[in-house]
């Protein structure tokens, strides 16, 4: 049990590292968002992350996110992998990029798993190998060791510690990876947005070195990348037969600033401009979306927000709502209950969304 520090009320669904219960950050002040910043510069500091995004005056401008880094010369940028040496712009480009990468048999726990591809047969005989799950064939997981944004609550957080010691890869070495009965390519991590140039990079080299077979590219992200860049990432996507998955934390500001320690705003604006595009091709579905329900913060009401911009963009867009088991600095937070996802799931039908799943159902409680 967790006491808000500033309205009292007691719950386990409060975490302790923010001491603040949802309704208290949903109100919050100037000096409760300080105390935020402070909190996650402070989770940032331990593994020698810039605890904001740079503005140096006489720093280079990055421009691949959101945070529009202005890194000074020997600095790093807010994800730990861009940086400036000696007035060049370094980290995730084709020719060197922090990440490792793993072959996953289809079909495999991908967020999309019951809407793509890979997983359901969607688009086949064009874009599946078969009418149903892809058995038999793999999905290249690929990991980027870095990230924009500073989840207290993150599940794969240990790319922190590896996100500046990590061995690089060239994106042709990445393309040489992909084996014959490699059907999918997904970029995740921490988030591919740092490292951009050289996902895109990798997937043009092996969809061209495999033209004439199936590879669909697919994407996890946070999307918080440079809007031209989410356009190119679409593009890809939508003609291998891929996706790109949206995780949509929070719809609140303060919500969204508590738990991922920055904006939501691009992501917002990134996921509204792709649902446009969804007409170029409906099947299988190009852009998914998902939240992670962390308990005492993403409730029913979050999820109708989130849900009812889904919706007026379009109701057809497959939403998934995850179980969340405690990780990182909030393990103090129970998972998520039966009770809880299934609220925010009739949340989301109420809203007008037509394709719903809970996932990570194993870890209900």
């Amino acid at each position: 049990m967790a006491t808000c520090k500033k309205c009292g009320k007691v719950s386990e669904e409060i975490a302790e590292v923010l001491s603040l219960c949802a309704e208290c950050i949903r109100n919050a002040d100037a000096a409760d968002l300080a105390e935020l910043a402070e909190i996650h510069a402070q989770s940032r500091a331990q593994f020698g992350l810039p605890a904001r995004p740079p503005s140096a005056s006489d720093g280079i401008q990055c421009g691949l996110c959101q945070n529009k880094c202005k890194i000074p010369v020997g600095g790093r940028g807010y994800c730990g992998v861009r940086r400036n040496e000696n007035g060049r712009l370094m980290g995730g480009t084709a020719e060197a990029a922090a990440l490792s990468w793993y072959y996953d048999p289809l079909p495999t726990n991908c967020v999309a798993d019951w809407v793509c591809a890979g997983g359901s047969g969607a688009g086949y005989p064009k874009w599946a190998h078969r009418p149903g799950p892809e058995e038999g064939f793999l999905n290249l997981a690929v990991f980027y060791q870095a990230c924009t944004f500073d989840c207290l609550f993150c599940q794969n957080w240990h790319y922190r510690e590896r996100s500046i010691t990590s061995q690089t890869h060239t994106a042709a070495e990445l393309a040489e990876s992909v084996t014959p009965d490699t059907s999918c390519i997904c970029f995740f991590g921490g988030d591919p947005t740092p490292q951009l140039p050289h996902a895109l990079a990798a997937s043009k080299l092996a969809r061209k070195q495999n033209s004439k077979r199936i590879l669909r590219i697919c994407w996890e992200t946070n999307g918080s990348m440079n809007p031209k860049l989410a356009d190119e990432m679409m593009s890809l996507s939508l003609e291998s037969g891929g996706c790109v998955k949206f995780d949509l934390k929070a719809m609140d500001a303060n919500i969204h600033y508590a738990l991922c320690g920055v904006p939501n705003s691009r992501t917002l604006e990134n996921f509204a401009t792709l649902a446009r595009r969804i007409p170029e091709r409906p099947q299988p579905p190009p852009l998914i979306a998902s939240t992670l329900l962390v308990p005492g913060y993403i409730d029913a009401r979050e999820v109708h927000a989130i849900a009812s911009f889904i919706t007026d963009l379009d109701p057809s867009i497959p939403y998934a709502l995850l179980g969340f088991h405690g990780d990182f600095l909030m393990t103090d937070l129970p998972s998520t209950s039966a009770k809880h996802a299934e609220s925010c799931l009739a949340a989301a039908g109420d809203a007008g969304l037509k394709r719903l799943r809970i996932g990570n159902i194993h870890i209900l409680r």
